[in-house]
């Protein structure tokens, strides 16, 4: 093994550590019981593992309505944001229209637009089209999946356009000979090619509308039955002594769909990550 190898290697090996552990950190501190939890004297390991924290939590008001809610708009999420960005790349790669370009160029202005910067025109904004829409106001969870679909479709869209790019025109153009329709040449053809990319973007959906705060916080204000898991878990904030134990065992639980969903599809996600569509 050449040096060069080693130095990688050993990088890699450095990154991963560094990454996992404070996953470890939270792990072990959810089995931990309070007074290890509490104690000054830092050990990585416990010889006393509980149970506990994750009874109690479990155990709690409505966390399994919570775990719901972020189920619910966590998947509506993903498969609207699949579905809308599939056809938006399809229309500015395959289409030349007037100011293709701009709106190309916007959506990656989305992205860099800070969240924080854009929450509270937001809140005005479904608070307004609540009055037209009730289903996507204030307190529910239809406005959630709004805004969720409004941060994660840019992206998305953007990533699809190189997926969709790859595709040769002549197969569609084979189809369509065939006597194949635009429908069918779209969900037939193309869109088998360019689930790799779909299974890609997927993935950054969930895991954003899965963990958000922010927006669960600032548009469900008092429909505690519409709460979702990140912003439940501040019942365990307390002003006089935090729970620990409780935080970092709803965490774990809250990391558990996130990677049975990775697991699910990381066949097609590292497919996905490759970008290449074979001719």
């Amino acid at each position: 093994m050449n040096r060069s190898r080693v130095v990688a290697s050993t990088i890699a090996v450095i990154a991963t550590v560094v990454t996992l552990f404070p996953v470890y950190w939270m792990v072990l501190s959810a089995f931990k019981p309070p007074g290890e939890i509490q104690s000054l004297e830092v050990r990585p390991w416990t010889l006393h593992p509980t149970l506990d924290h994750f009874r109690r939590v479990l155990g709690g008001e409505n966390f399994a309505r919570y775990f719901l809610n972020s189920l619910a708009v966590a998947l509506t999420v993903v498969v609207l944001s699949a579905v809308v960005a599939f056809l938006a790349a399809v229309a500015v790669t395959r289409f030349r229209f007037r100011f293709r370009t701009t709106v190309l160029i916007m959506f990656l202005i989305a992205q860099m637009v800070p969240v924080e910067a854009l929450t509270i025109p937001l809140f005005f904004l479904v608070r307004d089209l609540g009055a037209v829409v009730p289903a996507v106001g204030l307190n529910t969870l239809g406005s959630l999946v709004l805004v969720h679909l409004a941060f994660s479709l840019p992206f998305a869209i953007w990533m699809m356009r190189g997926f969709v790019a790859a595709v040769p025109e002549a197969l569609e153009e084979a189809a369509t000979i065939d006597g194949a329709s635009r429908a069918v040449v779209l969900w037939r053809v193309m869109f088998p090619l360019v689930a790799p990319g779909l299974v890609a973007t997927s993935v950054f959906s969930f895991i954003t509308a899965w963990n958000d705060f922010i927006f669960a916080r600032t548009f469900i204000i008092s429909a505690k039955d519409h709460q979702t898991l990140p912003a439940a878990l501040l019942v365990f904030f307390k002003p006089d002594e935090n729970d620990w134990g409780g935080i970092m065992a709803a965490s774990t639980l809250m990391t558990v769909p996130v990677l049975v969903f990775f697991v699910a599809v990381q066949r097609r996600l590292v497919a996905g990550l490759g970008g290449s569509v074979k001719d």
